[in-house]
């Protein structure tokens, strides 16, 4: 076990943006933003200060994805099992997105950037739902960064509910069970329309999807971090994607 945190916790030189960009660059890159908690906890901070710093290093992120040039990014930021956190803290946290998207908007759309939600959004207050639907459609036509938020998100959930619509089409006669392949799945999907993520990145120390993008990540790349999210910065992210670019990815067959 030992041998396994060494491999991935590591320390290791600085990579600069020079580096990383000699090389292909992932499409896709899906982030687990954790450990805002731990990181206010430890500064004597409430709860929500780790969450309000960790706003902040989305943003870097994010410009930093558009300095790159990746044209996708997603993000989880709130999940089907996180309503079982105390009131005070998911209120907090609808607050907080409220205020990154009235904040954000202008400089998002200016950048290029296209707001993109999956999850089922419709359980989210009625205030954050119309925040939500305006930045969609404000930033429907950007194609510079598509910046996918996963919001009341559960990888399990996703893959229910293409089954459940899929089921509803065969049963009304407008979909042959035979005619059902990997395709038909995807497009049934929250993220249809969307390539599965290349690179898989997660902070705070944790080694494990927690239900995220569980069908679309079947061969993504994995990258942790014990940095936690909101100390997390480009440096990070171009070692991220020095590591990814090293790896040989076979999809099941060789090279």
């Amino acid at each position: 076990m030992l041998s396994f945190f060494k491999r991935f916790f590591k320390q290791k030189p600085l990579i600069t943006k020079q580096d990383i960009l000699k090389v292909s660059l992932p499409p896709h890159i899906g982030i687990i933003m954790d450990g805002n908690g731990r990181w206010a906890r430890r500064k004597g901070l409430p709860r929500a200060a780790g969450h309000r710093a960790g706003a902040e290093t989305l943003r870097t992120v994010v410009e930093t994805c558009i300095d790159l040039g990746i044209p996708y990014l997603t993000v989880y930021a709130f999940s089907t099992e996180n309503w079982k956190r105390p009131e005070e803290e998911v209120n907090a946290l609808m607050e907080l997105l409220v205020e990154y998207i009235d904040k954000e908007l202008f400089k998002l759309k200016e950048n290029g950037v296209k707001i993109k939600t999956i999850g089922n959004i419709s359980e989210l207050p009625a205030h954050v739902i119309s925040r939500i639907n305006n930045a969609e459609l404000e930033t429907a036509q950007n194609e510079r960064l598509v910046l996918q938020i996963a919001l009341n998100y559960g990888g399990r959930k996703e893959i229910l509910d293409a089954v459940k619509n899929i089921s509803q089409k065969v049963a009304a006669g407008n979909l042959q069970p035979d005619n059902i392949n990997l395709q038909t799945f995807e497009e049934h999907l929250y993220t249809a329309g969307v390539p599965d993520p290349d690179l898989f990145i997660r902070t705070a120390g944790e080694l494990r999807l927690s239900n995220f993008l569980l069908w679309q990540s079947a061969y993504t790349e994995l990258w942790f971090t014990e940095v936690f999210w909101p100390d997390f910065q480009p440096e990070h992210l171009y070692q991220a994607i020095y590591d990814f670019q090293k790896r040989q990815r076979r999809f099941g067959g060789l090279k």
